[in-house]
């Protein structure tokens, strides 16, 4: 049976004058191998460079190197998997004949950089995480063995995707080499778009190394940040800490009837605590029913980018713009959940319901406040028996809210 062949992906955005050069090189050095270029969203003409030096384009919306390479991989054969960055100057071919399951580039000379914060960050991290000293755990040529491609996608978003690659390498007991070779690429200066660059790979890399890790409904490996909502608000920490329980050790069950008829599950932990803390919160029973019922709506909504946060932002908006630090996590997390940079997560969903139940049961009384629950029970029996997400893609009005400011 003959060996699978290589393919060659190449993570890029706004390469134009690089990409040709890079792809060339990369075919006369692995003829074999298919060249595939992951576009994300450039806005100059990489796409077309690439392809008019060869390769094969995966065009996609700007969302990071790491969701870009995920959804880019898809589209690849099978096969070994060699990781490359779309400004290389250098000989690759020592890095694929390394025998291991990964392989990684440490470059033998240094050209320019910065201070060397985002590296020693990675590294400490990378320690931290594993045990074990790495020198290049942001380089982003590595070759894959089939086995370790297997294992690692999808990996983590951002540039934050290396280091992650790294430790989840060596976590899984990995054969991880780093191989020396002569390269260079253009390396970020110290000016201000030097230092915003290695900013947003600090950002990512706490993000991608520390932060618990979700799949979002297209399969992207996404930090889970909800659980901030509970930091913000300690009024609510309990609600985040119940579903960030969710989000780690959850299974498959959905609605209060599997999680139920599936006895003790993460779900019916929130199932049950989630009633009990609003009751101590609240002091009321139909206080407490309404705070769950407010939790569970929001959570039931946040199965597509950005769906939770519009539901919370309407909703402090109907309640006199309060309460107010909802609003204004909302915003914050707005732009990051929208373009799928990360999720809240159940810790983020519930207790951001949790914030507006608790703001309701200060304003609604007598029949106002039993009709809210009656509308919220309504709604919940209806996403038991239906998916709410599928209403509201049916429903013209509602699907263009919903799709307000999401890429495609």
């Amino acid at each position: 049976m003959s060996e699978p062949r290589l393919t060659v992906l190449v993570a890029a955005r706004d390469e134009v004058t690089r990409i040709g050069r890079t792809v060339t090189v990369l075919r006369e050095a692995f003829p074999e191998a298919e060249i595939v270029v992951a576009d994300d969203g450039s806005r100059d003409a990489t796409a077309s460079a690439a392809v008019a030096a060869g390769a094969r384009v995966v065009r996609l919306p700007r969302r990071g190197k790491g969701q870009a390479l995920t959804l880019a991989e898809r589209e690849c054969r099978t096969g070994p998997l060699l990781l490359c960055d779309a400004d290389l100057d250098g000989d690759l071919r020592p890095l694929v004949d390394a025998d291991a399951d990964v392989a990684v580039a440490r470059f033998a000379r240094k050209v320019g950089g910065g201070l060397g914060l985002a590296k020693g960050t990675a590294r400490a991290l990378v320690e931290l995480r594993t045990g074990r000293r790495v020198a290049e755990p942001l380089s982003g040529q590595r070759a894959l063995s089939e086995r370790a491609r297997a294992k690692l996608f999808p990996v983590a978003a951002g540039f934050g995707v290396e280091t992650r690659m790294t430790i989840d390498a060596l976590g899984a007991g990995l054969d991880l080499r780093e191989v020396e070779l002569d390269l260079a690429h253009r390396a970020t200066g110290r000016d201000v778009p030097g230092f915003v660059h290695r900013g947003r790979q600090l950002r990512d890399l706490v993000l991608a190394t520390l932060a618990p890790q979700g799949r979002s409904f297209r399969g992207l490996r996404l930090p889970l940040v909800g659980a901030v909502v509970g930091v913000v608000v300690p009024s609510v920490a309990p609600v985040a800490a119940l579903g960030l329980v969710d989000d780690l050790w959850s299974g498959p069950e959905r609605g209060f009837r599997a999680h139920l008829r599936a006895g003790a599950t993460t779900g019916t932990l929130k199932l049950v605590g989630i009633p009990l803390w609003a009751l101590w919160r609240t002091r009321s029973l139909s206080g407490a029913v309404l705070v769950a019922l407010s939790a569970n709506l929001v959570n039931q909504l946040d199965t597509r980018p950005g769906r939770a946060l519009k539901l919370t932002l309407a909703g402090a908006v109907a309640l006199g713009g309060r309460p107010r630090k909802a609003m204004l996590l909302g915003v914050l997390l707005a732009p990051y959940d929208l373009r799928e940079m990360t999720m809240l997560g159940d810790a983020g969903s519930n207790a951001l319901g949790a914030m507006l139940g608790l703001e309701s049961v200060g304003r609604l009384t007598g029949l106002r406040r039993t009709s809210a629950i009656g509308a919220l029970a309504a709604v919940t029996l209806l996403g038991e028996r239906r998916s709410l997400g599928a209403l509201i893609e049916s429903t013209p009005g509602l699907r263009t809210l919903d799709s307000l400011g999401r890429y495609p």
